[in-house]
């Protein structure tokens, strides 16, 4: 089970830029939260980072998000990144399992879910998203969800879709 730093470490960084490039597009306050969250790690001021050109900028942003230290803002990044921009998958996969929601914000999630139901959600995102994208999602879901499903754990452990660096 990998946290939000792990996860910005693993993936693509295909994947990890079109995070970064995606939220300073669409979500400002997001990205200058994890920018200020930069800066101070790196013990220089956020106008340090702006200055840089943005590619420069990205690299500089993902090294230091991928440090265990940066969990949170890595958490806040990645799940901005799937509620604005995948949130059709997000909705997919509660409907899939039954789980009320609003678009595909949960309040409240069962203590444990249905192994077929899981399994079924499962391939429905594998077969109509890219698999790294709901391996992110997945794995994101996994540590920021306070239920903790043992069945979805043993899911991201053992099936090869799942994983980053495996995601076709």
């Amino acid at each position: 089970m990998l946290q939000s730093h792990e996860l910005l470490g693993f993936m693509s960084p295909a994947l990890a830029n079109d995070i970064l490039s995606f939220i300073f597009e669409s979500d400002k306050p997001a990205y200058r939260a994890a920018l200020a969250a930069v800066a101070e790690a790196k013990r220089v001021r956020p106008i340090f980072l702006e200055r840089q050109p943005r590619a420069e900028r990205h690299t500089t942003m993902l090294s230091v998000l991928t440090k265990p230290n940066l969990d949170a803002a890595a958490a806040a990044f990645i799940r901005a990144w799937l509620v604005k921009k995948h949130v059709a998958m997000l909705v997919d996969f509660l409907n899939a399992l039954g789980v009320p929601h609003e678009n595909g914000v949960v309040e409240d999630l069962p203590g444990t879910m249905d192994e077929a139901k899981l399994k079924a959600a499962v391939e429905l995102l594998l077969g109509k998203y890219s698999h790294e994208v709901v391996a992110v999602y997945l794995n994101a879901f996994n540590d920021m969800n306070a239920a903790g499903w043992p069945n979805l754990k043993v899911l991201l452990e053992t099936d090869t879709r799942l994983q980053l660096g495996n995601a076709a």
